[in-house]
């Protein structure tokens, strides 16, 4: 099928793009790297009235630490995530291990860290680690500029707390300290399939006790999830001697426990062919578990190495 006839422009300032949502006369649509926008339009499912490409606006084309956090332009590619040095400390960890989850080159050289979280889908790798790290949506409209907490801003399955005149400039994600271990484990049919299930995990570690631990949950209800029962559950506990070989738990295992909660409190995982409600749940606790010790061997590993054991 081909796309219903749309006007296209191309703005060159931000405040031009914002110009043009803003014209209510119209249903508008914008596009970064439309690897989802541009099917659903030759699917006539979308039929948008006006494109803006805001390609062509630079001071959307970076990505800067600024303080204590990361900031993500909306013309930044998923690609650019693919090497851990890209970004400062665990975070770079986390964000290169989650990206090669996305989709296959080709998608990763266009679509867009923003883009994913303007089009909101539940599968979303990006999404589900900006809610579990407490990330900032930056927008602007007719109304001037505003920050939304992303744990505010998904609202359900394409649905968020977005105008249709605003436009994402940015995505800030908090940098993750030297003692946090990072793991992100992804669940799917095969390799070009969206996620079944997914998970990030980061662990916060003083004095061998978690202080803080951060899951999010991808595909596991209508919207990114971030797992509050399961990570209260493991606070204040010993992180424990890093497990070598194989992947089972015993069951008091407190990553395993972490898995349980997460699957039966923290989701509300919706049936789909091939992984029915009983099926996801399964897989929201095991992924979980293994997220988690994942995480725990990244930070005792980071530990060693501060401490000079290479053994």
């Amino acid at each position: 099928m081909k796309p219903a006839a749309f006007d296209y422009v191309v703005p060159r300032t931000v405040g031009d793009a914002v110009e043009a949502l803003g014209d209510t006369r119209r249903k508008a649509q914008v596009i970064a790297g439309g690897q989802s926008l541009i099917l659903e339009m030759h699917l006539q499912r979308i039929r948008p009235e006006l494109v803006v490409d805001i390609n062509r606006i630079p001071e959307l084309d970076r990505m800067i630490v600024e303080a204590d956090e990361l900031r993500v332009g909306a013309l930044i590619r998923h690609a650019a995530f693919e090497s851990a040095d890209a970004v400062p400390g665990p975070l770079g960890t986390l964000l290169s291990r989650a990206v090669v989850n996305i989709a296959h080159p080709p998608i990763r050289s266009r679509g867009t860290m923003v883009g994913s979280f303007a089009w909101a889908h539940p599968a979303s790798e990006w999404c589900a680690i900006g809610v579990a790290l407490d990330a900032t949506v930056e927008l602007i409209g007719p109304d001037g500029a505003r920050e939304i907490p992303a744990g505010d801003y998904f609202q359900g399955p394409h649905r968020t707390s977005r105008q249709p005149q605003e436009l994402i400039t940015a995505v800030r994600l908090p940098l993750l300290g030297g003692n946090t271990g990072v793991g992100f484990i992804e669940q799917r049919r095969t390799h070009f399939c969206f996620a079944q299930v997914a998970v990030a995990a980061t662990l916060t570690v003083n004095d061998g006790l978690i202080s803080e631990a951060r899951i999010g949950l991808v595909n596991s209800a209508d919207r990114p999830v971030r797992a509050h029962a399961a990570e209260r559950s493991l606070t204040g506990i010993e992180i424990g001697r890093a497990q070598t070989g194989g992947y089972r738990l015993t069951d008091d295992d407190p990553f395993a426990r972490a898995g349980r909660i997460a699957a039966h409190e923290d989701a509300a995982p919706l049936a789909e062919p091939y992984a029915d409600v009983e099926y996801k749940q399964q897989a929201i606790a095991v992924l979980v578990a293994r997220t988690l010790r994942e995480a725990a061997a990244d930070q005792q590993a980071h530990d060693a190495a501060q401490r000079g054991d290479h053994r």
